[in-house]
């Protein structure tokens, strides 16, 4: 229900953004994908629900009712296998040696391997997300060649980019929950289908913004989606927060405020242009579209961790299961995917990017769960707050982005309202 609620309010405020300019081609866009997603959404939501009220009909032996009932039921219960972990003194232990894949048993690292280790998480962190970023903005904004008309080619099929990211994250979380020690698995499969639903749309969202805003707008933009995630941690799981979460977000919003009206102002876009107010419109759109479907994700992700204790592996799988799925299923049910095929294939250069665009996003999620369960959320949030600055400037050296000392103050109150959040929120748990 909370999934067809944010893509209805996306829907219309694209609709509305749609009226008011010529941006036809992602309102298209994202209305087939919507449609495509329904067609399967629809059905399977009726399905579910009449098993879940009649679990009779999932008896029986074989793999396909096996598989079923995984799906809709879950597996079946554990709870004196939990209440015996729980009880135990090494339970909080043994779930980070579970998500960092060592053994309880080990010794204490020496300062110098806890450096190194620290190290190999700045730099894992630093270089996937980094290189994520330029190939992000290299893909969406540049031309590929020529066409016979003279014009250039740009690739425009964000939904395929989504695709190819989730096919090499899945992979990836097979090959992890494979060879490592996992914990047994409860949740009913299915429940991963909301948390992939809005991961797609905020993915889609995010590159489908690059046609219209640059990535240093994107960057900031992204910055104080502290914001949503207040709202939605509120609706979705009933949390609270100290004030200085509300003072932190207005200042975020504050300091891009101010580098968005400087960015209009250096590039002449405030006057009567109206077709440039219109596609700063269309971007501005689509930035609250991926900020409102992500702080949705990770809400209901930590909702589902809280509930059935999965790991952070088993939760890569599920979700990219369910997003594999469901854009390949869009792509061939509007006929783009052998399109995108035939690009990739005429376009080498493309190929290469997208592959290395995906890999590096699957890296960066495994070194998500690999610093967080090492040195828990403050050091990730500085790693990760460090590298979106290293970003704008990277993305400001190597696409010629330029900001006025105005632009650089909004940057600047960004970033200093979101290392005051993460020292206030470090002084708050003393």
């Amino acid at each position: 229900m909370w999934t067809f609620q944010l893509l209805a309010m996306l829907a219309m405020a694209v609709a509305v953004d749609a009226e008011s300019s010529d941006q036809d081609s992602t309102m298209t866009s994202f209305m087939e994908n919507i449609g495509s997603y329904l067609m399967i959404i629809v059905p399977a939501a009726f399905l579910v629900r009449h098993l879940q009220q009649h679990p009779e009909k999932l008896a029986g032996t074989g793999a396909v009712l096996s598989a079923a009932r995984v799906c809709i039921l879950g597996s079946e219960s554990t709870d004196m296998t939990d209440d015996a972990h729980k009880s135990s003194p090494k339970s909080a232990g043994a779930k980070a040696d579970l998500e960092a894949g060592t053994g309880g048993d080990a010794p204490p690292p020496t300062m110098m391997q806890q450096g190194l280790k620290l190290a190999f998480c700045v730099a894992g962190l630093q270089g996937s997300y980094i290189t994520w970023g330029v190939l992000q903005e290299m893909i969406m904004t540049q031309s590929y060649g020529v066409d016979e008309f003279g014009e250039d080619v740009f690739f425009k099929n964000s939904q395929y980019l989504v695709f190819i990211n989730r096919v090499l994250a899945l992979l990836a979380a097979v090959l992890v929950c494979t060879f490592t020690r996992q914990p047994r698995h409860s949740a009913p499969t299915y429940r991963y289908s909301f948390a992939s639903m809005s991961n797609i749309m905020s993915s889609w969202c995010q590159y489908e913004a690059l046609k219209y805003v640059s990535f240093p707008t994107q960057v900031l933009a992204k910055s104080s989606k502290i914001i949503p995630v207040m709202i939605m941690g509120k609706f979705v799981q009933n949390k609270t927060y100290p004030a200085y979460e509300y003072a932190c977000a207005v200042v975020l919003s504050m300091g891009v405020s101010v580098f968005l009206f400087s960015k209009a102002e250096q590039e002449g876009k405030i006057p009567d242009e109206e077709e440039d107010q219109q596609t700063n419109l269309s971007g501005l759109v689509l930035l609250i579209g991926y900020m409102i479907f992500d702080s949705f994700t990770s809400n209901f992700q930590a909702h589902l961790f809280g509930t059935y204790k999965m790991s952070s592996y088993q939760m890569m799988f599920g979700v990219n299961l369910f997003s594999t799925f469901f854009t390949l299923w869009s792509l061939v049910q509007r006929g783009a995917f052998g399109a995108c095929i035939e690009f990739t294939l005429l376009y080498p250069k493309f190929m290469w990017q997208a592959v290395l665009l995906s890999i590096t996003s699957a890296t960066g999620q495994m070194f998500i769960f690999y610093t967080l369960s090492t040195y828990g959320a403050l050091v990730f949030a500085i790693i990760m707050t460090t590298r979106q600055v290293i970003s704008i400037f990277v993305s400001a050296v190597l696409f010629g982005h330029e900001f006025a000392a105005q632009g650089w103050f909004g940057i600047l109150i960004v970033f200093g309202a979101m290392f005051a959040r993460i020292y206030l929120r470090t002084t708050q748990k003393k």
